[in-house]
């Protein structure tokens, strides 16, 4: 449920793929973006919330996650930090956790087992245990869950799979509106609305941030507990301190 008087967060995301940063839109036609570890201090120093951080290439590649990048990275910063990318096992997030990550965001793995999220959240507590949902619009309702990097299509149903992962032991949600994504054409507020309005863990709101205002529509109007975004900040086209103070003067509760 929506809870307007907690302090909203804004989380910057570090998309890696061979090592580098990359963006694109709506998943595809990547740029480079940076060296990862560079971009995660130039984070921390500021006034980022929490940074995630998602290795997108390695469930597609069947291989495990770039640990060393991710050790690279935890060293180098002291804000929370959430790793994703080709999870599949309990050892997968342990080792994730010893590497230095505070929580761990499973996307296909959960999808392919979702006794996994169970199994996870009783074994490292709920607050380590996000369920990444890459999500497409279908019709006025319905918005189809996409595994793989968001490149292939499930049978589930991100309303239902949000409220789902709940109940198996989620402690939060990255919703991802694949439609928005890169497009900068702001959030999918009816997507997000409705995933917020129907979980009681914090939901993030990820895909299409542009524009100062994207922020406040996806706190407001998206009823989200956090925003996420990744171009914007990796090309400069305005800074966390300048969206915090903005945010400030429309009402918005952010740490400062």
């Amino acid at each position: 449920m929506p809870q307007t008087m907690l302090t909203k967060r804004i989380i910057p995301c570090l998309d890696v793929q061979n090592g580098r940063v990359v963006k694109g839109v709506k998943f595809v036609n990547l740029m480079d973006a940076g060296d990862p570890v560079a971009c995660a201090q130039a984070y921390d120093a500021a006034m980022a919330d929490e940074l995630i951080f998602l290795d997108i290439s390695a469930s597609n590649e069947n291989r495990p996650i770039l640990i060393h990048v991710v050790e690279q990275v935890a060293e180098s910063i002291y804000i929370p930090f959430t790793v994703g990318g080709g999870i599949r096992s309990l050892e997968d997030i342990r080792e994730l956790l010893k590497a230095g990550c505070d929580k761990v965001s499973m996307n296909t793995g959960a999808i392919q087992d979702e006794s996994l999220i169970a199994s996870a959240s009783r074994r490292f507590g709920t607050q380590c245990i996000v369920l990444a949902i890459d999500a497409k619009k279908e019709d006025s309702n319905t918005w189809r869950v996409y595994s793989h990097g968001g490149q292939k299509p499930t049978p589930l149903e991100a309303i239902h799979w949000a409220k789902r992962a709940e109940k198996l032991g989620a402690g939060e949600i990255l919703l991802t509106s694949i439609d928005r994504d890169g497009t900068k054409d702001g959030y999918d507020l009816d997507l997000l609305k409705r995933v917020s309005d129907s979980v009681r863990i914090p939901v993030i709101a990820s895909g299409g941030a542009g524009a100062l205002e994207h922020f406040y529509d996806g706190f407001v109007h998206g009823h989200a507990d956090a925003c996420l975004a990744a171009s914007v900040f990796h090309f400069g086209e305005f800074r966390i301190a300048e969206l915090k103070n903005y945010l400030l003067r429309r009402g918005i509760p952010v740490r400062v």
